[in-house]
Order: structure tokens, then C-alpha cells, then sequence
């Protein structure tokens, strides 16, 4: 599978999530989608990150987006990062890298002086008709929240 491109329609994809739900991208035809790749459940940055989104649900919600956050983690580990930070939204579980090789989101990463293969941060905004329209790589977590939101109100979301 090829990695999606700016201005290009997103394949259908298919992963399971949070609530024991098998989730597809064809389900949110009619409302903009807002896909949040992640590297880690439980850790600062991700945790961070997720609780800014949970924050803005109301805005999102009002523009007609929905917003689901994808890491590598379990849907177990899912469910108790979820529950813990009161997430309003579903984490999809991607352990076999399928929407992560999509998007183009795994990288090489410096840990501790070790090359180790990551996720980065990278955020991706697609359209009511499946259309990938906007994305966001290496993330900054401190404003990239209003930066999604600005961005879908400039749509006229």
C-alpha cells in the first residue's frame, strides 16, 4: 500500500478501536475527520496532546469534525489510556503499522542514543468526501490544537 498525497482521496481503511469497535474510514463520509498519530499511550507528550483535543471537543464537534487518535498500543492499553484521561473520542489500535505505513508516519528516531523506529507526531485533516486536504508533521503539541481548529474554520467547516 502506497502512502496517501495532499489532494488525493484516502483509501478505505479498516482498524479496530476503543469500544471494542472495528472502525472505517467510509463511516465518517459527510464530516471532516481528524487523524492523530501518536507515539505512545501513557506518556507525557501523547498524554498532553490527547487532553487538548478532549478540551476542544465542542469546538471540533461544532465545525463537524471527529477526531480519533491512532498509536501502535493495544486496544487494551487503548482502553485504560482512554478511561484514565476521559477521552471523547475513540483510539484506534494500529500494531500491524497498516495506517502508519499509509501515512507515512514512521520514522527513525534518536532515543537515548539508540536509532529506534517511532511514530511521529503527525496530524492529518480529511475532507467530507474522503479527500486528504491537510496534514501536520512533527507535531508541536503546545499549539498544534488551535492550529487544527484555525485551519477548519478557514474551510468555513
Amino acid at each position: 500500500m502506497s502512502s496517501v498525497t495532499l489532494g488525493s482521496p484516502v483509501p478505505n481503511f479498516e482498524a479496530i478501536s476503543t469500544g471494542d469497535k472495528s472502525i472505517q474510514l467510509s463511516d465518517y463520509r459527510g464530516k471532516y475527520l481528524i487523524l492523530y498519530f501518536y507515539p505512545r499511550d501513557n506518556t507525557p507528550g501523547c498524554t498532553t496532546e490527547g487532553q487538548n483535543f478532549r478540551d476542544k471537543i465542542a469546538e471540533f464537534s461544532a465545525l463537524n469534525a471527529v477526531i480519533l487518535g491512532v498509536s501502535r498500543d493495544s486496544v487494551r492499553v487503548h482502553e485504560g489510556f482512554k478511561a484514565k484521561q476521559n477521552f471523547p473520542f475513540d483510539l484506534l489500535s494500529d500494531q500491524e503499522e497498516k495506517l502508519c505505513t499509509l501515512f507515512d508516519v514512521i520514522k527513525m528516531k534518536n532515543m537515548y542514543g539508540k536509532k529506534v523506529r517511532g511514530i511521529e507526531r503527525s496530524t492529518f485533516l480529511i475532507d467530507p468526501n474522503g479527500i486528504l486536504i491537510h496534514e501536520w508533521r512533527k507535531v508541536k503539541v503546545k499549539v498544534h490544537i488551535d492550529e487544527v481548529l484555525q485551519t477548519l474554520k478557514e474551510l468555513g467547516a
